[in-house]
């Protein structure tokens, strides 16, 4: 019964903090998460390996489902907090083993980019920054509390040891994308 109490106060409490700062203003603007990781693969397995989004859920414990539209966009389905979740993105950058950046074209506003530094010949160091604008009390009782800087990252030491168990790829698309006034240009 105490565990039950508690569990709700947590509730209540996070409730009423997310409804405090948003009428403070404080939930109106952005939050950012950055996390990185080193991984023992080289640059290009670990690029290439990032490039096949749709085996994102491998290791991405919110992430249900993510559809390449095409190219540049992609489609998500996930839980934040318990909710599920859709929205869609699309990658504004994309620049062979040094980055990926996309921003959200529907739902939660959200962007970010991954880069990808060689630390040597076999070992990478993977940088994700995320920005993201939550837009109600759940979303923002989560930003409060951590809760996307904590699952970025677990999903990037997830990440690290499916790459790292397996040694190679499953995939791998090279081609570039570059952001530009009328939105990205993909190369081949």
């Amino acid at each position: 019964m105490k565990r039950l109490l508690t569990l709700a106060a947590v509730a209540v409490g996070s409730a009423y903090l997310a409804k405090y700062l948003k009428n403070k203003g404080a939930a109106q603007g952005s939050s950012t998460a950055r996390e990185t990781i080193t991984v023992d693969v080289p640059v290009r397995t670990a690029y290439d390996q990032w490039t096949q989004f749709e085996q994102f859920p491998t290791f991405m414990d919110s992430v249900h489902e993510i559809r390449q539209l095409d190219d540049k966009r992609l489609h998500w389905k996930a839980d934040v907090l318990g909710k599920p979740i859709e929205w869609d993105a699309e990658i504004v950058e994309q620049i062979p083993d040094q980055r990926i950046a996309w921003r959200s074209t529907t739902g939660t506003p959200n962007s970010g980019v991954v880069r990808f530094e060689p630390q040597g010949a076999s070992r990478t160091k993977i940088v994700l920054e995320m920005t993201y604008t939550p837009t109600d009390a759940v979303e923002t009782a989560g930003d409060v509390l951590g809760a996307v800087g904590m699952e970025a990252r677990g999903n990037l030491k997830r990440f690290k040891d499916m790459i790292e168990s397996r040694g190679k790829e499953t995939g791998a698309w090279r081609g570039t994308i570059e952001g530009g006034t009328e939105g990205p240009r993909v190369t081949h």
